[in-house]
């Protein structure tokens, strides 16, 4: 403290990613959240942090004869990512700061009753890099596709995580009138890979 003043952090957008701040987060280090149908409103810095890494969502539902609407989501129109359904098919949507949208999809359409949809990210590295998307339906593979890049520190302060439905602004513009998930969301497990 020479002067007798703080340190001055003249990092600006960094500031938001408290492992580079250097800030504990709520959090703590965790690689695995547990989410159930009705959760809404999460705060970023209360979700699971999917940035700069692997990370994979698993979504055991029930769904009807044509399923369709958000499974979970986080974000908004200028930045987030969204795992839903239309006619029957899954589809993850990457919202690349308002600016691009990158969608894997599936030509396999679900058939009435419970399944395990998963999606995978295999992340390439470094910050706000791209991968490769993968969704998977009762453990066997159904769509891949390429998601060329990612937002790095935030996205939006005044967005929020939900299952079942999009409550803000919405990920993906897509959506039919922001559909409510018209099935049934036993449970969403998002985990994240660190290392990968």
């Amino acid at each position: 403290m020479k002067y007798n003043v703080l340190p001055i952090d003249d990092r600006t957008i960094e500031r938001f990613d408290a492992s580079i701040a250097g800030r504990p987060d709520l959090m703590n280090g965790k690689t695995k959240l547990i989410l159930y149908e009705g959760a809404k409103g999460i705060p970023e810095n209360a979700f699971i942090n999917v940035k700069n890494k692997s990370f994979s969502i698993t979504a055991e539902v029930d769904v009807p004869a044509s399923g369709s609407g958000v499974i979970v989501c986080q974000g908004g129109d200028f930045g987030g990512w969204t795992f839903y359904m239309m006619g029957g098919k899954p589809a993850f949507t990457y919202n690349f700061v308002g600016l691009e949208l990158f969608t894997v999809g599936t030509s396999q359409k679900l058939a009435p009753g419970k399944h395990t949809i998963k999606f995978d990210l295999a992340y390439e590295g470094g910050r706000g890099g791209g991968g490769t998307g993968t969704i998977s339906v009762d453990g066997k593979k159904t769509g891949e596709g390429r998601i060329a890049k990612t937002n790095y520190n935030t996205f939006g302060i005044d967005e929020s995580a939900d299952v079942g439905e999009d409550m803000n602004t919405p990920v993906y513009t897509g959506y039919h009138k922001k559909d409510k998930f018209n099935g049934k969301i036993q449970k969403v497990v998002v985990e994240t890979f660190p290392g990968k």
